[in-house]
């Protein structure tokens, strides 16, 4: 994982077309503001999960972090070793 440190109305980039500006920071909250094309899904994580629970489906693997993250589903099973 990349950590990047930001400050307000600073930004990043993700390849040629995806900006994530910080818009603002309170206490511990941080507000994100995303430039994406259209064809280009973003979502807050929870909500991610919950679209790939509802269709059955494991977490894809850009989304899991660790090798006991690795090793189960998005339903926090362990997956058959093949």
């Amino acid at each position: 994982m990349l950590v990047l440190s930001r400050k307000a109305n600073q930004s990043i980039m993700i390849g040629d077309d995806i900006r994530i500006v910080v818009v603002g920071v309170d206490r511990d909250q941080v507000k994100l503001g995303i430039e994406a094309p259209r064809h280009v899904p973003v979502h807050r994580f929870e909500v991610f999960t919950e679209i790939h629970r509802a269709d059955g489906e494991r977490t894809p693997a850009a989304a899991r972090v660790g090798k006991a993250a690795a090793e189960t589903d998005i339903r926090g099973e362990a997956i058959a070793k093949q």
